[in-house]
């Protein structure tokens, strides 16, 4: 009898150890970002600047209570990291890229999948030439990118600073201008393709060789050529207004134009196909569009999505929309990579 005791005694203890384990699974679980619900961490790919991402997550935690594990590295290294994770995603959100492109991409590239926050249900998917949305649920705008130049306040004035893209070509600026090499840079990748979009390819690599000649550096990062014009490096620079502008509230001699026509695109925001925690990835995508998140963005010279939310800098969602060209996405997601890859064999 004591024998049978002591296994029966042995048998229930092994039963409720089994059972504690699975509690403290589930716990876990719940903890550290499990499927159910909202409630765990969330990890954030994005190649924008970490001191923005990390305020970005420190504020998400704060309104609702989830931790954020931002992961930093550029686009494309994030975009190869998601492409090897597929069957095993380990990221729930993705944010920023310089514009829609990567996005567009990463649809066929089946990494992203379907959700749209609930305050841009109503969004056309294109308004006044601005792309806000993907037709099918992609991926949502958070803030608005103007591609344009910057320029040095000591050396250029407002009045004879360039305002189309063919005046780049003015001999004044020979030697003058940088830009970034669109065989590295994603940013300078939209300007040939919406530059060729308008005027046909070969007339676009007639335009790119002489703006070439009359550059005296083309460095990779979508940024340097912008500082490079703070350095006194440069009179003119092609890139992001929010470049300028930031460079501008520390004190440095930058100012922007928008060009007459140019690419104006939004920076999107999008959830990670399979990630471990969608629910909490759909909350983060909320979080985005709130007057929370937006006016972070605003407060690092970012134009805003959210018309409750004002721009910190002299240009608007408004102010900007007269400017946008019509970009082809179709024609541009088929092109992308060529015309990347043909920079270096076109342009001497």
């Amino acid at each position: 009898m004591r024998g049978k005791k002591r296994q029966l005694f042995i048998g229930v203890l092994f039963v409720v150890i089994l059972s504690l384990l699975a509690a403290c699974v589930d716990e876990g679980s719940d903890a550290d970002g499990g499927s159910e619900g909202g409630g765990g961490s969330i990890t954030l790919y994005s190649p924008e600047t970490p001191d923005l991402t990390n305020e970005l997550a420190a504020k998400f935690q704060e309104v609702h209570g989830i931790n954020v594990n931002v992961d930093y590295a550029g686009t494309n290294v994030l975009v190869n990291q998601m492409i090897a994770e597929q069957g095993n995603p380990q990221a729930d959100v993705w944010y920023g890229g310089g514009g829609i492109l990567p996005f567009e991409a990463a649809v066929d590239r089946d990494i992203i999948t379907e959700y749209i926050p609930e305050a841009a249900e109503d969004w056309e998917v294109t308004e006044n030439g601005i792309k806000m949305k993907h037709e099918d649920g992609y991926y949502v705008g958070t803030e608005i990118f103007v591609l344009g130049f910057a320029y040095n306040t000591e050396l250029v004035s407002e009045e004879e600073a360039p305002k189309t893209w063919e005046d780049l070509l003015d001999p004044k600026w020979e030697g003058k201008i940088q830009f970034p090499n669109p065989a590295a840079s994603g940013t300078s990748t939209l300007m040939v393709l919406s530059y060729m979009m308008q005027h046909g390819e070969e007339e676009g690599w007639e335009y790119f060789q002489q703006l070439t000649d009359y550059a005296n550096s083309i460095p990779d990062s979508g940024s340097s050529p912008t500082k490079g014009v703070a350095m006194g490096e440069a009179e003119i620079a092609i890139g992001f207004d929010f470049m300028a502008y930031e460079l501008k509230e520390n004190g440095e001699a930058v100012d922007f134009i928008i060009p007459e026509e140019t690419p104006v695109l939004v920076n999107p925001v999008t959830l990670v196909k399979d990630g471990p925690n969608p629910e909490g990835g759909k909350e983060f995508m909320d979080f985005m569009l709130s007057e929370e998140a937006q006016e972070i963005l605003a407060s690092w010279n970012h134009i805003p999505i959210n018309s409750d939310v004002e721009s910190q800098t002299p240009i608007s969602l408004e102010t900007v929309q007269e400017h946008a060209i019509d970009l082809d996405i179709d024609w541009v997601n088929e092109n992308y990579d060529r015309i990347r890859d043909e920079w270096n064999t076109n342009i001497e």
